[in-house]
């Protein structure tokens, strides 16, 4: 793959010229959101077709696979329409291989989802998946789980091999992270038998691989509490063969104080499970000063500390999938930011005509435009060279895959890299 940065006056059809592919394929690749009027700095994914398929009647993508010796899976990423509509047209023509793409190594990568996704859009990115986590089931500290409307998602993510993992986190009713629910559940012992076993019931029956414990602002007094009860799921699930990760907030340090930190302990928790988390995003965030989801240099110290302490093989980087557009002057305490998807930032980009930025400390694009009140705006987004950095983290730092919050909007700019650096690991 190689990666385009638009130049003043040029077009899609200038730029498929270029490397010798149609403008159709070109949109295709990359799903433009405006290919008619592409934004100077906008970065493009560029992947040369090397093996074509014309669809005849009756063809599969079995026998398709099979015809051309290679994984099914890989036609689906090649060509995520056909995952979208689950229909093979004559006539048709897949992207069976490109040209000079070799993957680097296997990851395995799971995707979190709420159960209210859109269908087409978790269809397109369950080829690109190892394991669908869905969010989210809650608990009482008496022991009972509050489930989620989970059926569907489960069943369309048996259609293409990926296995479910289910996710546990201590949630109100408004949806958000409650330290006091935590807190009950840890100082009762039998809620918290209760509770364990009814995880494992549940996971039966639905058909789950694996628990996700994603315990947020875990009050610091509650940090050996939590160990404890992740290492008492962990042995119930052991017994049933299903793997137990953790989702763990960004820590450069052992010592970083803070009700997001304190309780996650990397050593003491890596120790125990199979997979964890680290959550490498939101220092730009809904309420904080405007900046990189997720800055190359910040999510470094993460890693640096964390595969010190942490066996590397246990470890996925956590990936974010969504950007966000502050208004201007930011007033800490006042100004709340939009959340966009990033191809909605390209939209919006092209809409004000701007120019796209991109910070090279951080690894991530960004840009500047007045709205029609006047309001000065700053939106920070990922593109296909912000996640070209961030999957090359990956080998670079030999961890086993990624975890990408979250897969509610289909970002060609992140599959287009995956699929062309890697290779993704079926459970």
């Amino acid at each position: 793959m190689t990666i385009h940065v638009v130049q003043a006056g040029e077009t899609v059809a200038s730029i498929a010229e270029q490397y010798q592919i149609t403008p159709e394929l070109l949109i295709e690749i990359n799903e433009l959101p405006n290919p008619d009027n592409l934004v100077i700095g906008q970065s493009l994914a560029i992947r040369i077709p090397e093996t074509v398929h014309t669809v005849v009647a009756g063809d599969s993508l079995f026998a398709i696979a099979q015809q051309y010796e290679v994984d099914a899976n890989k036609i689906l990423q090649n060509n995520p329409r056909i995952a979208a509509t689950e229909a093979l047209n004559p006539g048709d023509t897949l992207v069976i291989t490109f040209a000079d793409e070799e993957p680097l190594r296997s990851i395995l990568v799971t995707g979190y989802a709420y159960p209210f996704i859109d269908r087409t859009v978790l269809r397109k990115t369950l080829p690109f998946l190892t394991y669908l986590s869905i969010f989210t089931y809650g608990f009482t500290p008496q022991g009972d789980l509050v489930p989620a409307e989970d059926d569907e998602l489960i069943a369309i993510a048996a259609e293409f091999g990926v296995e479910p993992i289910m996710i546990l986190a201590p949630m109100d009713a408004e949806g958000n992270f409650n330290s006091q629910l935590a807190h009950e559940m840890f100082q009762n012992p039998e809620g918290q038998s209760i509770l364990i076993e009814n995880i494992v019931t549940t996971m039966r029956a639905k058909g789950y691989v694996g628990l996700d414990i994603d315990f947020e602002f875990i009050l610091p007094e509650d940090k050996q509490a939590f160990i404890n009860f992740i290492s008492n799921v962990n042995t119930r699930l052991d017994q049933e063969g299903f793997l137990t990760l953790v989702a763990l907030a960004p820590k450069i340090s052992g010592e970083m104080t803070g009700l997001l930190y304190e309780a996650h302990d990397y050593p003491a928790i890596g120790a125990v499970v199979d997979l964890v988390l680290l959550m490498t995003y939101e220092w730009g965030y809904l309420y904080g000063p405007p900046m990189a989801t997720s800055p190359l240099n910040n999510v470094r110290q993460v890693l640096d500390y964390g595969v010190t302490v942490i066996d590397r093989s246990k470890i996925l980087l956590g990936v974010p999938n969504y950007s966000y557009d502050w208004p201007l002057p930011f007033v800490q305490g006042e100004t709340v930011a939009e959340a966009l998807s990033n191809q909605e930032a390209i939209q919006r980009a092209a809409q004000y005509g701007v120019t796209i930025q991109f910070d090279e400390t951080a690894q991530a694009p960004f840009y500047n435009y007045t709205d029609a009140q006047g309001v000065e705006h700053v939106v920070w987004f990922d593109d296909v060279r912000s996640m070209n950095a961030k999957f090359r983290l990956i080998p670079e730092y030999n961890l086993t895959g990624a975890g990408i919050w979250q897969i509610m909007n289909f970002f060609p700019g992140m599959t287009n890299v995956i699929g062309s650096l890697f290779t993704v690991e079926n459970p």
